[in-house]
């Protein structure tokens, strides 16, 4: 039966819902590989052998959020709190461009001090943007329509706003007390200004197999040009912090089943799961862009692991480049990746917009 989900992915027919929960289901550690080939064949048809470097910078860990699997809701006394000011941050990025990433994460939590004032928020994109050319991703949380305006007026390229999940009991339990509808709005209307759209999957977390499934769907209606999965990490003082981890396979099935879906979509491969120890699997389940690199002994904080691999120096462009050459694969250029962007926001919007039939039928 693979071979048969194979060939229909190959020739881009339809794949039915109970084809593609079949693919997440695998266990056989033959079968899984045979998967994960299959999505390594799709990038290298696409992509070739190159990969694309996106750097993080989570220059306001301040949220105005209760999400239970987040280690910076507002309820958390653990969690550091800082606001990088507007230099820091233009300094940080500059020496990143320097490091060889094509793009700046500029993240946040969702901090009222920018999502209530965001002529602040576009004030650092069009700083960073001026500075070192690079694309930019903004990933503040919520922004109205007059803060989408701004930040895409201000040089951004991408709208980054995770749902975590599309089934929507579990919304409501992983974030709490926010408008699954809300999210998905500001998306759509950051999407039809021509900014380029990153969706988020949690996984690990009460998700089920149709969830995962559903969820690609949302992911395909939506038009995101990036998706991205990750497993949940317990979070000291979260509510879910004595769950768990139940290991990344889901994560790595995600990802690989993702890639053959959606053969030219970018998809991370996150050091802020596993750190650079997780990196190598990731690639090698058809993830085509290193996400989450970190310049070390700068008081950055990650996510997921708040500070893993951060300041040994491991998230850096310099620190990954064995795993690249292990996994056959090298930097893209900062050209390369600038085309690709320029090309994707040029397509016609309604192009993105294309049912998800078109790939998953059921």
């Amino acid at each position: 039966m693979l071979e048969t989900i194979f060939r229909k992915c190959h020739r881009g027919n339809q794949i039915s819902f109970e084809e593609i929960v079949y693919l997440l289901s695998r266990t056989d550690e033959s079968e899984i590989e045979r998967i994960f080939a299959a999505a390594r064949k799709v990038r290298q048809a696409v992509f070739g052998n190159k990969v694309f470097l996106y750097s993080f910078v989570y220059f306001s860990t301040y949220c105005q959020n209760s999400c239970t699997f987040c280690y910076f809701r507002k309820e958390n006394p653990n969690s550091p709190r800082y606001r990088k000011t507007l230099q820091e941050v233009v300094d940080i990025a500059v020496e990143l461009k320097k490091s060889g990433v094509h793009l700046i994460d500029l993240t946040t939590g969702d901090d009222t001090f920018y999502t209530e004032h965001p002529k602040r928020l576009a004030s650092i994109v069009k700083a960073v943007k001026d500075e070192t050319g690079l694309s930019i991703m903004v990933s503040p949380g919520v922004l109205d329509e007059h803060g989408l305006e701004l930040i895409e007026r201000a040089g951004a390229d991408w709208y980054a706003l995770y749902q975590e999940t599309h089934q929507l009991t579990l919304f409501d339990q992983l974030r709490q007390g926010q408008s699954y509808e809300k999210r998905m709005f500001a998306k759509r209307y950051a999407r039809d200004l021509g900014m380029l759209i990153e969706e988020g999957l949690l996984t690990g977390i009460g998700d089920t197999l149709e969830d995962r499934v559903h969820s690609f769907r949302e992911m395909k209606k939506l038009g995101a040009m990036q998706i991205r999965t990750m497993t949940f990490v317990p979070q000291e003082g979260a509510p879910f912090e004595g769950v768990g981890n139940q290991g990344y396979q889901n994560e790595l099935m995600n990802i690989a089943v993702m890639r053959l879906l959606f053969p030219d979509v970018l998809i991370p491969a996150s050091l802020d799961i596993e750190g650079l120890g997780g990196l190598e699997k990731r690639l090698m389940a058809g993830a085509n862009i290193v996400t989450s690199i970190i310049p070390p002994r700068k008081g950055f904080a990650g996510v997921a692991n708040c500070k893993y691999d951060i300041d040994e120096g491991c998230r850096t462009v310099a620190g990954i480049q064995n795993t690249l050459k292990k996994c056959n694969l090298e930097n893209a250029t900062a050209q390369e990746y600038s085309r690709w962007v320029a090309d994707r926001r040029t397509i016609d919007k309604h192009a993105a917009r294309k049912c998800a039939g078109d790939f998953i039928r059921g």
